[in-house]
């Protein structure tokens, strides 16, 4: 089976082992494809960075709503480089609010402007604010490809994101005992907008949880939700790695 993690922090000094050995576990795993994202300019150039050393891993770059006070111009002249191959990740936070809400607003639709000039797909972060994210993807236009990443809603905000024609990425967190949401989510998903990801080094699936978390567990997020919706683990496998290369064009082998 051949699985891709399409959102991970490989660069992240957290990573178990560091980015090396992530990415040989990973490929023991059967995960040939990683995307690793940036959140600033510093974080967004090691992503870069690491990709360049990596066959199958790809970069992104981003301004995280944490910190979307540094102003989208921090990362503007990062995205010429081939490895390159997303616009975020992006969006709106309004559960810690480390930036202004109108700054955060500002920001997200600089990068949704971004993701249309540059004809890149878009990886939207959201979290307490679905009703200002759906307004302004509506407002400025969705991207081709756009990916709500880290899915944490139910099932209505996932029925909002398919209308809008994004896909719908599951982390770790659909394997938590609390969260029934994101599990009904899980299941109504089409598999040609399902995709799987690790947000390494956090929110490891259980029964990880609590541990650095890695691109090869992955393929637990993945079994998890082939269980949960009564499919074959091949299947989910398939079909998500199938659906990253929808997402994300450049990955696609």
């Amino acid at each position: 089976m051949i699985w891709t993690d399409n959102h991970c922090h490989l660069h992240d000094e957290r990573i178990p082992g560091g980015a090396a050995a992530a990415v040989d576990a990973a490929r023991t795993a059967g995960v040939t494809t990683m995307i690793t994202v940036g959140c600033d300019t510093a974080t967004s150039l090691a992503a870069i960075a690491v990709a360049e050393q990596f066959d199958g891993v790809w970069a992104t770059v981003g301004l995280h709503p944490h910190d979307a006070v540094n102003g989208v111009e921090t990362i503007a002249g990062l995205f010429d480089h081939p490895k390159v191959i997303a616009v975020g990740e992006c969006g709106l936070d309004y559960h810690y609010d480390h930036s202004p809400r109108e700054v955060q607003r500002t920001a997200f639709v600089d990068q949704i402007h971004l993701a249309h000039h540059l004809q890149l797909p878009l990886i939207i972060h959201t979290r307490e604010a679905w009703a200002d994210t759906f307004d302004i993807l509506r407002a400025e236009g969705t991207p081709a490809q756009t990916i709500f990443h880290c899915f944490t809603g139910d099932a209505d905000a996932a029925r909002q994101c398919l209308d809008l024609g994004a896909f719908v990425s599951f982390s770790g967190i659909v394997t938590f005992k609390t969260a029934t949401d994101v599990q009904a989510a899980a299941r109504l998903c089409p598999l040609d907008r399902l995709l799987v990801e690790t947000d390494s080094p956090y929110l490891a699936p259980l029964p990880h949880r609590g541990k650095p978390n890695q691109p090869s567990l992955v393929t637990v997020v993945g079994a998890f939700i082939a269980d949960l919706r009564g499919d074959d683990v091949e299947t989910i496998a398939t079909a998500t790695t199938a659906a990253a290369c929808l997402a994300f064009p450049r990955s696609a082998p």
